[in-house]
């Protein structure tokens, strides 16, 4: 009886999930909880997970049961691709698409594999110990993660591109794949913490070793000069320019 009602507390807080966002019930999401924990994100992550392991004792899951963080990271999603757009002189369509590309693919897909293979694996680790991760949870640890890489990748390094970054110069390469090494670390960091709440994985620190290997892979770059953050930018202004082609007449 206890497993059955456990899984339908859980069914009914998911349902009450995705009922607030379809139906955009915006007096019931707390947009300033949300907004401090983007801030916590940026100053101290282990803050948020804390809240995950005190929700985790009084409401029995370890996921956000306010989808207001979300609806908040796709209007940051929304501000920041307009900053990017602006900056790269991107045209209207091309705007559009790099902003379905960052929100469906970048976000959402990319987001869906890596949560989803997370969740798995740690599914596995868990059910010898009579634990469960919940994946939703593991979505929240993949929102956490992008939030600190959206601000650098797409508020830092527009800011920075024309003056520092679009060169081919071995020093514009250190600049720009600098921000990448800083957004890829906050993006390891948020996973390490996130499992800290959990008995299982406390004492682990195996994801600390990608930065061995990212710290490894920026200097290869730099010293071949290969600039990432430029050649993602000009794949990104190569199809504005695939939009612009299919405007003009034949």
């Amino acid at each position: 009886m206890e497993i059955g009602y456990v899984r339908r507390s859980r069914s009914a807080v998911s349902t009450k999930f995705l009922r607030r966002i379809v139906k955009l019930k915006f007096n019931q999401m707390d947009f300033q909880y949300a907004a401090w924990q983007m801030v916590y994100l940026l100053t101290t992550p282990s803050r948020v997970y804390k809240n995950s392991q005190i929700r985790k004792h009084t409401k029995n899951q370890w996921a956000r049961d306010d989808p207001g963080f979300m609806v908040l990271l796709a209007a940051f999603l929304g501000l920041t691709s307009v900053l990017f757009a602006v900056i790269l002189k991107l045209s209207v369509g091309g705007f559009f698409k790099f902003f379905l590309w960052v929100v469906f693919i970048d976000f959402i897909g990319v987001g869906l594999v890596i949560a989803g293979t997370c969740w798995y694996l740690c599914s596995l680790i868990t059910r010898r110990n009579d634990q469960h991760v919940e994946f939703g949870y593991s979505f929240d640890v993949h929102c956490n993660a992008f939030f600190p890489v959206l601000v650098i990748m797409h508020v830092v390094q527009p800011l920075c591109w024309h003056v520092f970054i679009d060169g081919d110069s071995r020093l514009a390469s250190f600049l720009g794949n600098s921000l990448w090494v800083l957004a890829i670390g906050a993006t390891s960091t948020s996973p390490s913490s996130g499992t800290r709440p959990c008995p299982t994985f406390r004492d682990r620190s195996d994801y600390f070793y990608l930065i061995v290997v990212l710290l490894f892979s920026f200097i290869v770059s730099v010293a071949c000069n290969h600039n990432w953050g430029r050649h993602l930018i000009l794949f990104y202004r190569k199809q504005d320019r695939g939009v612009m082609r299919e405007r003009e007449p034949v």
